[in-house]
């Protein structure tokens, strides 16, 4: 090739590659490629207005209790509900589970809506048309909830505003009085990847083979759990023959809930640690139906020392906590009720059968008959069955071996025709609910 067609021959070539977008060192051009438009971020909880004029139905409350992301309960007028509390279950979202079996990302929903309602100077609900409409358990109302934090603001809706940061999924979101701002609030989450949509893992939920779940959840549907390996958190409340009882508050029942902890012989060192009493403690184990006790308890606890971090080791969340040792009355622990509030509908359950497990107190309980165990073969001898009146009720205590300062064996004499304040924990015996005392501690004597 002749030397003068050289600079001919490169020229053409730089021209070709501009043609195509690009230069002759390899970048792009910026004639040939389109740049997207910047991505603005919508406040759809603020783009929403509350009209208090509209045909909806609306109400200012005040929280009563914080259930989970998507329900809380609420202080009314009885003329919106007789019992003066709305239990409201919020419209078109859907967020994870907290409260039942744990889902990822559950806990978070639950602290987002507590976060916002705390700090809220003013809270109206709203109804979708004109009327209070029931959920679909019948015992739940679909309501819209607005909240300010300030005087001079205004409302936001915390409906769209959960959906907006990605903490829940779609309920009818579309088929409501706001749904086109709900579904493109949905469409932000998922666009700015957030939480649920993040593809990312939940710092607050622990990814192991184990079933996440609340006490709540155990001790409502222990048969549903028979067998299966379950983690739960709680405080560790009493330490007895290598079995430990842990209690967590529910807010919606108002309840403590428990669960017997069988550890056995093979935990050592930090394991141990971990289960003293006042801690607080995330549990590891598999359920187990005790024949011997008829009772339900949790047990094959393990801890790896090499890997504390791992999901299926029990660890220690904190310390310095107590049991709640609640002040309940005869007629409770004898004949109460609770309703407790599921996705399928509400359960009724006696009080004694769902606190087992857990501390309670009772005043002024007039000792009738002592039994004592009197075989001196029996680990249990010098035990002692209280049988107890009070408010025209009988309440039962079961002591374990007790012993006064100098070591000596407490006796019937001590307690038989004494009235008696008592702290222990709700127990079980022969188809008997009782109260089990550990300590001479638990036993005040009154005369």
């Amino acid at each position: 090739m002749k030397k003068y067609l050289y600079p001919l021959v490169v020229l053409c070539l730089s021209l070709s590659l501009l043609a195509c977008g690009q230069a002759a060192d390899g970048s792009q051009t910026g004639d040939t490629q389109t740049e997207a438009a910047p991505f603005t971020e919508v406040d759809y909880a603020a783009a929403v207005k509350l009209d208090m004029s509209s045909d909806s139905v609306k109400q200012e409350v005040t929280v009563r209790a914080f259930v989970d992301g998507d329900t809380t309960h609420f202080h009314v007028p009885t003329s919106v509900s007789s019992s003066g509390v709305l239990k409201a279950r919020y419209l078109a979202i859907n967020t994870p589970e907290s409260t039942g079996k744990i889902e990822e990302w559950g806990k978070a929903a639950s602290a987002f809506t507590k976060e916002k309602l705390s700090s809220a100077v003013s809270i109206v609900i709203e109804s979708d048309d004109g009327n209070w409409n029931l959920d679909s358990t019948g015992g739940r109302y679909l309501v819209w909830v607005w909240y300010k934090t300030a005087t001079d603001t205004e409302y936001r809706n915390l409906n769209i505003e959960i959906l907006q940061n990605g903490l829940a999924i779609a309920s009818s979101a579309a088929n409501n009085r706001y749904g086109s701002t709900c579904t493109a609030a949905i469409a932000q989450a998922k666009t700015m990847k957030l939480h649920i949509y993040s593809g990312q893992k939940d710092p607050d939920f622990y990814y192991g083979e184990a079933v996440e779940l609340t006490l709540k959840e155990l001790r409502c549907h222990p048969e549903a759990y028979n067998g299966v390996k379950v983690a739960f958190e709680g405080v560790i409340t009493r330490n007895n023959d290598n079995t430990v009882y842990v209690e967590a508050y529910d807010e919606e029942t108002d309840m403590y809930y428990g669960m017997a902890v069988y550890y056995g012989f093979g935990l050592t060192g930090e394991g141990l640690n971990i289960l003293s009493v006042g801690n607080l403690s995330r549990i590891v184990g598999t359920v187990q139906y005790y024949e011997t006790g008829g009772t339900w308890q949790v047990s094959g606890l393990t801890y790896r020392q090499m890997k504390p971090d791992d999901p299926g080791n029990i660890q220690k969340i904190s310390d310095g906590h107590t049991g709640a040792f609640r002040l309940i009355t005869p007629e409770t622990f004898a004949e109460g009720k609770v309703t407790v509030e599921t996705e399928e509908g509400s359960e009724a359950f006696g009080f004694a059968a769902l606190a087992m497990n857990t501390t309670v107190s009772m005043e002024n309980l007039t000792v009738r008959q002592v039994y004592t165990t009197s075989s001196t073969e029996s680990s249990s001898y010098g035990a002692m069955t209280l049988t107890c009146e009070a408010d025209g009720k009988t309440i039962t205590v079961r002591t374990n071996v007790l012993r006064d300062a100098s070591g000596d064996l407490v006796t019937a004499e001590a307690y038989e025709g004494k009235v008696i304040d008592v702290r222990g924990l709700v127990d079980y015996y022969d188809g008997t609910y009782q109260i089990r005392i550990f300590t001479t501690d638990d036993i005040t004597v009154h005369s």
